[in-house]
């Protein structure tokens, strides 16, 4: 039961002066965390009026006795949102205008690949190649969620002259811009062949992705001093823009235009085969955009030189640092929640357009299903900008029906619609968090395993797809039947064997649906009984919290603490994971 917030009077003995030792040399720090300053800071939090008469001190006090005691300890209420919400009306200097356009640019540069290997690739290899080997071929998005193990190497190493994020950003960029240019003159040949190397393709896109991975690397830490602290949660919009407006143009743009139908029906009178936009001359655009865009940043863009408060850390120590964080409870908590909390949506993810595809729904009715959806995604992460910046809580060969279709689009904005507004949400409170000293390594941490929460069950699902399904070819020869395996039936190549035999391909079972309650059945589990209270655990903690204790070599003292700061020392405000709120 709440206590009464009533008036009490308390009467206490005033303590004798005692000796003390010589004071030593007075840092920011412990000016932060001195006796008077707590003690002034607890009065003011409990709104308490303290009076001496003689050696008695009185003290009157509007709060509880709980209340009291937390405000002693150094706690503090929550702030109302005043502040923030005046803040948040206020205009975006043009300092922070520039850096929002240079971070939404670099993360669309880094979407172009991304859509690729998560995209439009499987959607072009569906026809020949089977669930299983689409799974193998996913392998090649994990590299964007395993870039926590060489993220220490992106945060240490870098050039003074160039700038700590610059040194990586800028080579990157050219090495990316440089494979993507290779690959537009080799990689339609080998998705053309009636039966592609999956291995030799994987090999390839694990590379890109990996390029553009440790690009990402780069690109967050500098997100963290790149804008003014009052705007820090745009970035999270920035990358939410800009991330998806390169998925956008890899995956929805380019089917529709690599799509010799989607030609005919909008811009041809006279109908072709040959699409109007192919693979290698994407690639090829893409390319060349990629100097175009790095020349700019090495030539036109000054990065800020290191803090002189910044410590002097070696790739041991931010290795050392990394473990650390790792070994935070608070840390272990969240990262379990992030590997988790996206089983429930993998079969839906991974499968359910690749499905659609399959039983009718033509690639270009899905990109303008998709189309439709791009602006959800960006109003969406802008609104969430406001409300997460510190607060987180089909027969086939027959035409599709409207409504069919316009239901398709109906799901489709509203799941991305609620994925963005979680992805803004968590975002924004990774950068909250993450200290700026070692804001790479940090957030690279939280994002690594947010993403590999949504890619690690992917080729299992993929795999499972194919395992629970049963599919045959029926051919009928002279009273008798040959059967085909199922994974021999669920390819478009698989299915044009069998009616070269005479025969059909018959789904007794389809394992997609079987996956798909797996995955939900396992997601709403796990949310009730692990995500829902562990999450309202986390909410209730405070920024240095998060912090480690591993004091760096070189750094000054200074009102940005980095690490194991007591939690007096900063003043509290709200920095919630999700609604509720939490001090921070």
């Amino acid at each position: 039961m709440p206590s009464q917030k009533t008036g009490s009077v308390r009467k206490r003995n005033k303590p004798r002066p005692s000796p003390s030792p010589s004071p030593a040399p007075t840092t920011d720090m412990e000016v932060l965390s001195s006796p008077s300053t707590t003690k002034a800071r607890a009065s003011r939090a409990n709104g308490r009026k303290s009076d001496k008469v003689g050696d008695e001190e009185v003290s009157m006090s509007l709060l509880g006795e709980s209340e009291r005691q937390a405000a002693a300890e150094g706690l503090e209420p929550e702030p109302e949102h005043h502040d923030e919400e005046k803040r948040l009306k206020a205009p975006m200097s043009s300092k922070d205008k520039a850096a929002m356009a240079l971070l939404i640019t670099l993360y669309l540069i880094q979407g172009i690949p991304i859509g690729l290997a998560f995209g439009s690739i499987p959607f072009l290899l569906k026809s020949k190649l089977s669930y299983s080997q689409l799974g193998a071929f996913s392998l090649a998005t994990y590299p964007y969620s395993l870039k926590l193990f060489w993220s220490p190497i992106v945060d240490s190493v870098f050039s003074p002259t160039i700038g700590r994020r610059k040194s990586w950003i800028v080579p990157m960029q050219f090495i990316i811009g440089s494979l993507m240019l290779w690959m537009s003159s080799h990689v339609q040949s080998l998705i053309d062949v009636p039966e592609p190397d999956v291995n030799q393709l994987t090999t390839i896109f694990t590379s890109l992705v990996f390029l553009a991975a440790t690009q990402d690397i780069a690109v967050d830490g500098w997100a963290l001093t790149l804008l003014s602290k009052e705007n820090l949660s745009y970035a999270s919009t920035a990358q939410t823009i800009g991330l998806n407006t390169g998925y956008f143009l890899s995956f929805t743009v380019f089917l529709a235009f690599n799509s010799a139908d989607f030609a005919n029906k909008y811009f041809r009178s006279v109908p072709s085969e040959i699409p109007l936009l192919s693979l290698g001359a994407y690639l090829q655009f893409w390319g060349f955009a990629c100097y175009a865009v790095t020349l700019g940043l090495l030539i036109f863009k000054k990065e800020d030189p290191v803090a002189a408060d910044d410590p002097d850390l070696n790739l041991k120590k931010v290795y050392e640092i990394m473990w650390s964080i790792c070994k935070l409870k608070h840390v272990q908590s969240i990262c379990i929640i992030h590997l988790v909390a996206k089983i429930g949506f993998q079969a839906n993810d991974a499968v359910t357009s690749l499905k659609l595809v399959e039983k009718g729904l033509s690639k270009e009715d899905l990109a303008l299903a998709v189309l439709i959806d791009f602006p959800a995604q960006i109003i969406g992460g802008w609104i969430c900008r406001w409300r997460y910046g510190t607060r987180l809580f089909l027969p086939k060969h027959q035409p599709v029906p409207s409504s069919y279709f316009w239901g398709i689009v109906a799901f489709t904005v509203l799941g991305s619609f609620s994925s963005t507004v979680q992805f803004v949400g968590v975002s924004a409170f990774h950068t909250q968090i993450s200290d700026p000293l070692i804001g790479g390594t940090y957030m690279t941490l939280l994002n690594t395993v947010s993403n590999l929460g949504g890619t690690w069950p992917r080729y299992f699902v993929l795999k499972g797809v194919d395992m629970f399904s049963e599919a045959t070819c029926h051919v009928e020869q002279e009273g008798s039947e040959i059967l085909m395996k199922a994974t021999e039936c669920v390819s478009e190549h698989g299915k044009a064997t069998c009616t070269d035999l005479g025969g059909t391909c018959v789904t007794e079972r389809d394992g997609y649906y079987i996956v798909s309650w797996i995955c939900i059945g396992l997601g709403a589990s796990i949310l009730v009984f692990y995500i829902w209270p562990t999450a309202k655990r986390l909410q209730a903690l405070k920024r240095s919290q998060w912090r480690t204790h591993i004091v760096t070599s070189g750094a000054k003292p200074s009102r940005r603490v980095p690490f194991g700061i007591p939690s007096h020392a900063v003043p509290a405000r709200a920095c919630p994971l999700f609604p509720a709120g939490v001090l921070c």
